[in-house]
């Protein structure tokens, strides 16, 4: 795999008119390198800038300024059908009048692609994908994954340089998204292609990518790979949307952190004890971190159990904060609403967090 950016986003920036006169800016200096051959995804709440972004480097909107790269050489004012990337969007786009194998071979064809040639690609994508010998069906004879497989394999047949997938998984139910996820990681190492995915899942971009970039309000907030963005979370908004987060209020002073109900911790413990700040602080610990003790003078008391399946989850008001606490379901007896507990904690399993 090569290090260079196949993709550089530099200081994009978009706003759109509203009705009422007003502009929405949906990108606000928006800076970001895609490794070539890498898995990126954009992740983010529904208009965070993701798919703006995405449709930018399609071609299918114009950033106001800032600039996009394709191995060093600007696309912002490229036409969308001479850029070097395929899209694949959510609803498939499959003609339905066409065979398998015409909807994958109609790009080629528009490409003025030899006939000998075509019918190669044609085959080699379908096999990429694992749909040989379905060519000669129409779409509606095709389930929802495999229609979705026919989408990706019209876009690797072009061999684009990258390829945008916008949602592609949203509209399957939860097991074939499943499978799905792991098709097209196995597509993307097979192929070395550079894929850049837009995704509100959080889980599915933990599953995919080789680095998330984490969106909010037009910007990004934080880039790292899954380990980085889900345990060491910069802000607030990261760490409450990877996963699940408590926030806990705190005190911090130059040598202790102290959360009501617990007493004062070495600051120096903490899993990032260069965060300086002193007063008041949010610091994040996720359920899983969180061990209960049933003690007659706890601090905190349950205030709701919950099964889940494979864990429990149990919330326990601890003063003026509210701790989520997750407990494997085969593992001891939960504590019962109403009881007081100790909550416990490694001390670098908490991290404070910045304002933004």
């Amino acid at each position: 795999m090569a290090t260079g950016p196949a993709l550089s986003i530099a200081r994009v920036s978009k706003a759109f008119a509203t009705p009422e006169g007003g502009e929405v800016r949906a990108l606000d200096d928006v800076s970001l390198d895609v490794t070539d051959g890498s898995f990126v995804v954009l992740l983010g709440p529904s208009g965070c800038g993701k798919t703006t972004l995405l449709r930018c480097i399609a071609g299918l909107e114009t950033p106001d300024s800032g600039e996009i790269l394709l191995r060093g050489e600007r696309i912002d004012h490229v036409p969308v059908w001479k850029r070097r990337v395929n899209t694949v969007f959510q609803s498939y786009a499959l003609f339905p009048h066409m065979t398998v194998a015409q909807n994958i071979a109609f790009g080629l064809q528009m490409d003025k692609v030899g006939k000998a040639e075509i019918e190669r690609k044609v085959g080699e994508s379908l096999e990429m994908v694992r749909l040989s010998g379905l060519g000669s069906r129409k779409p509606s004879q095709l389930s929802g994954g495999q229609q979705q497989r026919v989408a990706l394999a019209r876009a690797l047949a072009k061999d684009p340089e990258v390829l945008l997938l916008d949602e592609p998984l949203s509209a399957l139910d939860l097991k074939l998204r499943r499978g799905m996820q792991t098709e097209l990681k196995r597509l993307q190492r097979e192929t070395s292609i550079t894929f850049v995915l837009v995704t509100h899942d959080q889980g599915e971009a933990m599953a995919m990518g080789d680095q998330v970039a984490v969106f909010d309000s037009g910007r990004i907030v934080q880039v790292g790979n899954p380990e980085e963005v889900y345990l060491r979370p910069r802000t607030a908004f990261v760490a409450d949307f990877i996963g699940e987060a408590n926030l806990v209020a705190a005190q911090r002073d130059s040598s202790s952190l102290t959360i009501e109900g617990l007493g004062a911790i070495d600051a120096a413990t903490l899993a990032n004890p260069e965060a300086v700040e002193t007063g008041a602080v949010t610091v994040a610990i996720r359920p899983e971190n969180i061990s209960l003790a049933e003690t007659a003078d706890g601090a905190g008391v349950v205030a709701d159990v919950t099964f889940v399946g494979g864990d429990i989850h149990v919330d326990v008001e601890l003063g003026a904060n509210r701790l989520n606490v997750r407990i494997p379901s085969h593992g001891a007896q939960p504590p019962r609403v109403g009881a007081r507990v100790h909550p416990t904690f490694l001390p670098q399993s908490l991290r404070v967090l910045a304002d933004s």
